[in-house]
């Protein structure tokens, strides 16, 4: 009885472990937008730079 008591509270809900991963899926998700962001923007300074030249 006493070890459920223990372990009850590091014990997740179902509606708490999706949370978790949708959050997951979120940022890494925001991780790839930013990462097609910076190459799109270092790509289209590269051009405008070799435009002036």
């Amino acid at each position: 009885m006493a070890s459920a008591l223990v372990t009850a509270p590091l014990a997740a809900t179902a509606a708490e472990e999706g949370k978790r991963v949708i959050i997951a899926m979120l940022i890494v998700g925001l991780i790839f937008i930013g990462v097609i962001a910076l190459g799109e923007t270092s790509r289209w300074l590269r051009h405008r730079r070799d435009r002036t030249h």
